[in-house]
């Protein structure tokens, strides 16, 4: 039986008293906390933290302010989700609460680890009627971990089908699942709140008509930041950030000590791996130029920052996320950020097809590439790059295909040229046996469609788990699936549910290789020589199956131009012109219609593409083509692959 969900409990901890974890003979400071907002994709806590900014008096009172203004990137704006976790700071009463937006997709899990190494608790928001989902679990796994107190917030509770009681349960569920003992469980306080309107309140019908009710919340229940008063100053750097005239900035949270603007510092950054001290922080000496602290949207210059701040520093260009600053005379490294391994990797090369360059001067040399991937790195620690002992070829790792296809936009507008290969999952040898990772994939969908989704998952290899029936004619199911099997999944499982259905999933466990999977039933057609696209070839083509390209479009062999309806591909000649002759034709003036080309998203090509495929990004388009173009290299690559598995 589990605990009434309207508990309330705004004044059980003293805003003066340390955290449960601190150290014996630690200080605390209660003009300032430090919190999270978590949950999984589109549950409002962008929402929220612009509710908090506006009632905090962060903007003036006739200012024009967007909605999700911590949404700063285009593709954030775009796609409608958080990709960076991001810092701001609220005023309430005499105490600042720092508060970090951190994303709610699993793709972009990395960030969510990086924004908990800066905070001292969390807000968990969870949508009173969907209820936790994957990223829910994810985020609360890692906070528990940290040992860090968690507050949920059930956000939307004015939706027509919501269910704030279930909810609550359903989290209560989770909590135990993830090893949760009982007396934290039972301490866990609940709040209810509409953060579009910016209400907050103990139960869903005691909304207040602002967030006063949860800012009490926070206050109370998340404990200050506390340090040791004669340790020496230690610094984390969690993220990064530019600026035109300040150069590289590091966002950091200072552990103990103080820190000074103009400062000497010992900047404690990671040794070469070639080097004998590998493994080990190697110490430079380093001055603090610049020191920033947040208030709001803005960063203000300041002269000093305590203990339990979080701030930004300029003056280091080298210096990179999980290196330390620490005192000059008695440096003490802080143990360096680690996040979960990569799961999913993509192929990255030049543009070699023969309308590389052709849009302009873009960037398309190796070294070009290189040196953009190197400063991917630098900033987004869940990215790894593997040499593949290729001048112009590399691997790229990462969480999963959304962060990847996020990577190649933004390089893409940056003015980059790239191919970019099929996505393919990342597996691990233990005792002799090859393991895939499987994923936990959470479906939400009308109930007439859920046999057809449980068809293709079970072509994909995926078992269901769960079922559970909300009423409504919704339905939720939970299966456990190979990662690869959900590589382009997407738009067939939108096209199967009418485009009703929502799919969510994060990485659950590592599992013995189970087998080949046959993905894609279409094949391809490919154009078998260059030229501009004709209406008159075309046309003639349509029956064959549904077609990318538009009349005078530039195709070069081995270019895909339409996708087949039999599982072969067929090479056709997409640039026929119709011959003249001195014959008129009876039906010469008769209206033709043409059926509009597909035009493929970014994300919708690298779900469309097989082993043997690629992309080709370019700044103003994106093609599809084949890995060898020539045709007879492909059928020859074909033949020895064929013996070659043969012989095997």
């Amino acid at each position: 039986m589990h605990p009434a969900p309207a508990r309330w409990y705004p004044s059980r901890v003293s805003t003066s008293s340390p955290s449960p974890s601190s150290p014996a003979g630690s200080a605390t400071r209660d003009d300032i906390r430090n919190i999270a907002i978590v949950a999984h994709v589109d549950h409002g806590k962008t929402t929220l933290v612009d509710a908090m900014l506006r009632q905090t008096g962060a903007f003036r009172e006739n200012q024009q302010v967007d909605d999700r203004v911590m949404d700063s990137m285009d593709q954030e704006r775009e796609r409608g989700i958080t990709i960076l976790a991001k810092n701001t700071a609220v005023q309430v009463g005499d105490v600042t609460i720092n508060v970090i937006d951190t994303p709610g997709h699993a793709d972009f899990s990395g960030e969510v680890e990086r924004g908990l190494a800066m905070v001292d608790g969390v807000a968990l928001l969870v949508d009173a009627a969907e209820g936790p989902l994957p990223q829910t679990r994810f985020v609360l796994r890692k906070a528990l971990e940290r040992g860090l107190p968690i507050v949920v917030v059930v956000n939307k509770v004015d939706r027509h089908d919501a269910r704030p009681a279930e909810v609550v349960d359903e989290v209560y569920d989770l909590l135990i699942d993830l090893g949760a003992d009982d007396e934290f469980v039972l301490d866990v306080p609940v709040c209810y709140a509409i953060a579009r309107d910016g209400k907050a309140g103990p139960a869903p019908d005691e909304l207040a008509d602002d967030l006063t009710p949860l800012f009490d919340l926070l206050l109370t229940r998340v404990p200050a930041p506390t340090y040791d008063p004669a340790a020496p100053l230690q610094a984390l750097v969690t993220n990064l950030d530019a600026s035109p005239y300040l150069g590289r900035i590091a966002l950091l949270r200072v552990v103990n000590g103080e820190i000074r603007k103009g400062q000497q510092v010992a900047w404690c950054r990671e040794a070469d791996e070639a080097s004998d001290d590998a493994g080990h922080a190697d110490i430079v000496r380093a001055k603090v130029v610049e020191l920033l602290v947040t208030k709001a949207m803005t960063r203000e210059p300041a002269e000093t920052a305590r203990a339990g701040d979080i701030v930004a520093i300029s003056g280091i260009e080298e210096i990179t996320i999980g290196d330390t600053i620490a005192d000059i005379d008695d440096p003490r490294p802080l143990p360096r950020l680690t996040v979960d391994e990569p799961t999913i990797g993509m192929e990255f090369s030049i543009n070699d097809s023969p309308l590389a360059g052709a849009s302009g001067k873009n960037k398309v040399t190796a070294r070009m590439l290189k040196e953009r991937l190197d400063r991917e790195l630098i900033g987004n620690v869940a990215i790894r790059v593997r040499d593949l002992g290729l001048p112009d070829r590399w691997e790229v790792q990462g969480r999963g295909e959304l962060q990847l296809a996020v990577l190649v936009e933004s390089m893409r507008r940056e003015g980059y040229e790239l191919t970019i290969g099929k996505p393919r999952v990342l597996t691990r040898e233990e005792d002799g046996k090859t393991y895939e990772p499987l994923e936990l994939a959470v479906v939400d969908v009308p109930e007439e469609h859920v046999g057809a989704v449980t068809q293709l998952m079970g072509a994909r290899k995926g078992r269901m788990v769960d079922m559970q029936s909300f009423g409504a004619g919704w339905s939720r199911v939970s299966f456990e699936v190979p990662a690869r099997g959900l590589i382009g999944f997407r738009t067939t499982f939108l096209s199967e549910t009418r485009g009703t259905g929502q799919i969510h999933s994060h990485f659950h466990s590592w599992t013995p290789w189970m087998g080949e999977l046959r993905l894609r039933q279409s094949g391809s057609l490919v154009a078998d020589r260059p030229g501009p696209a004709t209406q008159y070839a075309i046309l003639k083509l349509e029956d064959r199956g549904t077609l990318f390209v538009e009349p005078t479009d530039d195709v070069y062999e081995g270019r895909i131009v339409g996708e087949h309806v039999r599982p072969e591909d067929l090479d056709v000649n997409i640039v026929r012109e119709k011959h003249l002759t001195n014959h008129r034709s009876a039906t010469g003036d008769e209206l033709v219609r043409m059926n509009r080309a597909r035009v493929l998203s970014l994300d919708e090509a690298l779900e469309f593409i097989r082993e043997d495929e690629c992309v080709e990004v370019t700044p103003d388009a994106i093609r599809l083509r084949k890995s060898i173009l020539a045709a007879g290299a492909r059928q020859s690559a074909k033949a020895k692959a064929k013996s070659l598995n043969a012989n095997a």
